[in-house]
């Protein structure tokens, strides 16, 4: 039986977050959604807030994460970043990245600092 959609993307978002505290960052949200969008992970990265984009790559897809993130997706995210940033106390640095898995998570791609507000 084939995986569900929304069963592969929890996957691999578990194993994208395991894969970024491996590397030192530390959860501070998943799943931070309002009416305009939605962040998959929202980490720590010492004084840097990190809005991770989680795509998980089929094995026809080709390209990279960032390939798969349309204008219309970075809108999302962008207001989804800025609701979160407003219920917080202080306005930290933060960062867009992406965490690209291909088929299995055989391979991970982390794009850090992969687009900004203004691209």
């Amino acid at each position: 039986m084939k995986p569900r959609p929304q069963q592969t993307g929890q996957a691999a978002e578990a194993y994208a977050l395991a894969y970024l505290e491996g590397h030192g960052l530390r959860l501070r949200a998943r799943n931070f959604r309002i009416r305009r969008g939605e962040i998959d992970l929202i980490m720590q990265d010492g004084e840097e807030v990190v809005f991770v984009e989680v795509r998980a790559r089929s094995a026809g897809e080709f390209g990279d994460g960032v390939d798969s993130i349309t204008r219309a997706k970075r809108r999302r995210l962008l207001a989804a970043a800025g609701a979160w940033l407003q219920r917080q106390r202080d306005e930290p640095p933060a960062r867009f990245d992406v965490i690209a898995l291909q088929p299995g998570h055989q391979r991970v791609t982390w794009l850090k600092d992969a687009f900004r507000a203004d691209d």
